[in-house]
């Protein structure tokens, strides 16, 4: 069969915090399908990961903000004018508007006006990676080009848009895949029987993040000299708990040697070094900043304890399953985290994890005390982790199930 060319709608590319995307443009394109990238927004990282210099597709920024770019929205609204279904995505955009009167609303149209203008030769097509800002421009230019489209949703995009938005675009939408087993029942709900929901999670590279070998050096907090090193990967933002970690780790005891390394940016970083300071934690943290996948993987490799506090903010905002758990728990490195999400679909407690309830620094402390302590239990449960991760998390799969549900809508239309 031969494959069409798919237009892959993101909110920004490349993005550091999203390999999990990366990797299964670079699957699909290795499978066999033409992708043409299109980003709402321009690249803030300053590295890049080696999987954004494999992948081949053509990139294209659409207009971040509309007053930026006058002449060429007023182009595409002047292209799109004698579309037939400008009409039709003008009626979507009217109907939207009085439930989300926001600038952002019109930007989306704006955008999409523009995708639509400027379409790509052949491109048969949409399929967004995200839930809100992403695919509500790809509903507008699927209206507006009249061709059909799909979409990845992951987590903030389900928790934080309001039901009567996913509820439009999952009927919109010829299918949606989601990545944890409580965004798809969220979904399942929403959808209502009238839209496909398909589980599927993102998975790992595994060629990538190969077996590690080594055996760990069996320290207990003991030894001043001999730090059990406790790693955690992620952006310093409010729905990842780094508060509530600094606070768990203020609360060990003070004779245990132990040291905290994190890697990430973040717009809260220089909050969360304060509050560092604050606890007296100062001598025992290193910030690493971003860094690229290679790096990352080395400190999995060097670590003895991985943590992440995630939490669900106020507006709902929360992680799903985040992938960096799945890349540490590949290493054979033991996990602590908290029992939300996706999180306990690859943390049993005391099996593959440690698991502890959200916005509980004492809970925590205790756990990474326990794991401080004993790695003996650190080695069973790094182990059972990785088994889980290899047997269940092989990112192929994914790209297969993905490959499904483009050929079958293919030979629909046959």
């Amino acid at each position: 069969m031969q494959h069409r060319k798919i237009v892959v709608v993101l909110k920004g590319y490349p993005r550091l915090s999203e390999t999990f995307i990366a990797q299964e443009l670079l699957g699909l394109e290795r499978a066999g399908f033409d992708l043409i990238l299109v980003a709402l927004r321009r690249p803030t990282d300053a590295k890049r990961h080696p999987v954004h210099d494999e992948i081949k597709a053509p990139v294209h920024y659409l207009p971040e903000y509309l007053h930026e770019e006058p002449q060429r929205v007023a182009r595409s609204l002047f292209a799109c004018l004698l579309r037939p279904g400008f009409w039709r995505a003008l009626g979507s955009l009217a109907t939207d508007i009085p439930r989300d009167f926001t600038r952002n609303r019109v930007r989306r149209f704006g955008q999409a006006l523009v995708l639509a203008a400027e379409w790509p030769e052949d491109a048969g097509w949409l399929h967004a990676h995200f839930a809100h800002t992403p695919a509500s421009v790809t509903r507008y230019a699927s209206q507006l080009r009249g061709l059909p489209w799909s979409c990845s949703a992951h987590a903030k995009d389900i928790w934080t848009s309001a039901d009567w938005d996913l509820a439009g675009k999952l009927s919109s939408a010829s299918w949606t895949v989601t990545c944890t087993k409580t965004g798809f029942d969220r979904l399942q709900k929403l959808a209502n029987g009238n839209s496909s929901v398909h589980l599927s999670y993102h998975g790992l590279d595994l060629d990538r993040f190969g077996s590690f070998g080594e055996a760990r050096k069996q320290h207990d907090g003991l030894a001043p000299d001999e730090p059990v090193v406790v790693l955690s990967v992620g952006r310093a933002v409010e729905k990842k708990g780094y508060d509530t970690l600094l606070e768990a780790l203020a609360l060990l005891p003070g004779d245990l040697a132990w040291r905290f390394e994190h890697i990430g940016g973040g717009e809260e970083l220089e909050r969360i070094k304060a509050l560092a300071q604050k606890l007296g934690l100062d001598g025992r943290v290193s910030w690493k900043g971003a860094l690229a996948q290679e790096e990352v993987l080395e400190h999995y490799r060097r670590a003895d304890i991985f943590a992440l506090a995630c939490r669900i903010t106020a507006n709902g905002d929360r992680d799903g399953l985040p992938n960096v758990l799945v890349e540490a728990a590949s290493q054979r490195l033991a996990c602590v985290s908290t029992d939300i999400s996706g999180v306990p679909e690859l943390l049993s407690p005391d099996e593959t994890g440690l698991l502890v309830p959200t916005e509980n620094p004492i809970a925590l402390a205790q756990a990474l005390e326990r794991l401080i302590r004993d790695p003996v239990l650190r080695a069973r449960l790094g182990d059972a982790a990785e088994r889980r991760v290899r047997g269940n998390f092989d990112h192929m799969a994914s790209i297969g199930q993905l490959k499904e549900l483009f050929e079958r809508e293919w030979r629909a239309a046959e």
